[in-house]
């Protein structure tokens, strides 16, 4: 199966309001990239474009340097997984993979071996007398799957693929489509609100917002580089702290006050306006015994603690006021924190990132535990 590459020039699609508004971008053949936001940020929108079931506003869209942009759907290279699945309960798998199929000039033998290709691809061949009400809702996500991949698309579009099955599913589901996509060398386009399927999956992916495109980039780098504290907010649980930047030392960094503390932060201060944001990830802050020495360390108290199985979140209050949360490992080193404890949170250097507010905190709607709780497991 031969990849795609697209290429999207000023795209822009209006409704009543803007749904996407003006984006370019550039997806490599074979490449495994994810559209990242909230409802309403233009990602389905934008993925409805490259499938042909929406027109363009204005600007243009390339497949394989061809401009599609008026194409009718069923010309376009490209196919459709829909989290509805959109099986023919009737149908066996074998019909329902082979639906597609039926219009082409191939023999039985060819239009055989290509149902039972794409039912190997997802591990299916077993299942091909069953009809889609003898099958969970994994397996019938795979058979959309395999009816999407026998036609051969050089494009597949998946729109939230997985948001109908419970957790334990998505988890293991989400290794098996990275796999399943490296084997057929296809690029695959995932529109997702989960931040941690598209970090999980993506070579690349695209944070969106209101239309636009925020920032892009490899999962690591826009989870480490966020680009202000709307994609640090958006992707993953941050710890976003009000902060004035009092100096700026070489390169990107600089010295920030947290109410009476003073933190040394190697990262954005460069760019930074004098009121400001720091972040730090939950994985890297530390907690030590009330009263330890040296720079970066924050007093506080511990709040909560919510036991998650292989690590412990800890909600501390620091004494400026600001809330934040650490991720333990569960390796004994947390049997001491209790609700209440005193403690100083250490908030490296090399782990803090000073933004501009892409939005107001007070916009992305500051994260109570319960939320945080409920976005990292």
């Amino acid at each position: 199966m031969a990849g795609g590459r697209i290429e999207l020039v000023a795209l822009t699609k209006r409704f009543t309001e803007v749904a996407v508004d003006n984006i370019d971008l550039q997806i490599a053949s074979g490449e495994f990239f994810s559209l990242l936001g909230p409802s309403g940020c233009g990602k389905t929108t934008t993925l409805r474009l490259i499938g042909g079931f929406e027109q363009p506003t204005s600007g243009r869209i390339l497949l394989d340097d061809v401009d599609v942009s008026a194409m009718p759907a069923h010309r376009r290279n490209v196919n459709t997984v829909f989290q509805s699945y959109a099986l023919f309960p009737f149908l066996t798998v074998f019909d329902n993979v082979a639906f597609g199929l039926r219009n082409k000039d191939l023999t039985k033998a060819e239009l055989r071996n290509r149902v039972y290709s794409a039912l190997d691809l997802v591990k299916l061949r077993q299942f091909d007398k069953r009809r889609p009400g003898q099958l969970s809702g994994g397996q019938q996500q795979r058979v959309a799957l395999a009816r999407a991949l026998v036609l051969q698309p050089s494009v597949l579009l998946l729109d939230e693929p997985l948001g109908a099955l419970d957790a334990k599913l998505r988890r293991s589901l989400k290794v098996e489509l990275k796999a399943l996509q490296e084997q057929v060398g296809i690029t695959f386009l995932y529109v997702t609100h989960d931040q941690e399927e598209a970090l999980t999956m993506s070579d690349r992916l695209a944070v969106m917002r209101d239309g636009k495109i925020v920032q892009i980039g490899p999962p690591s780098e826009v989870y480490e580089e966020p680009a202000d504290t709307y994609v640090a907010d958006f992707l993953g649980v941050s710890n976003l702290m009000p902060v004035d930047v009092v100096s700026r030392g070489p390169g990107s960094s600089c010295e920030v006050r947290l109410g009476d503390s003073l933190l040394s932060v190697d990262h954005g201060g460069h760019d930074a306006p004098d009121h400001a944001h720091a972040v730090i990830r939950p994985e890297r802050v530390r907690i030590e015994e009330y009263g330890s020495p040296g720079p970066n360390r924050v007093p506080g108290m511990v709040e909560r603690l919510v036991y998650l199985g292989s690590a412990t979140q800890v909600f501390l209050r620091l004494a400026p006021g600001a809330d934040i949360q650490a991720l333990l490992q569960n390796d004994g080193s947390t049997d001491h924190l209790t609700q209440g404890k005193p403690v100083h949170a250490f908030l490296a250097s090399d782990a803090l990132r000073v933004l501009a507010g892409g939005a107001p905190v007070a916009d992305l709607g500051a994260a109570t535990p319960d939320d945080q709780v409920l976005q990292a497991s």
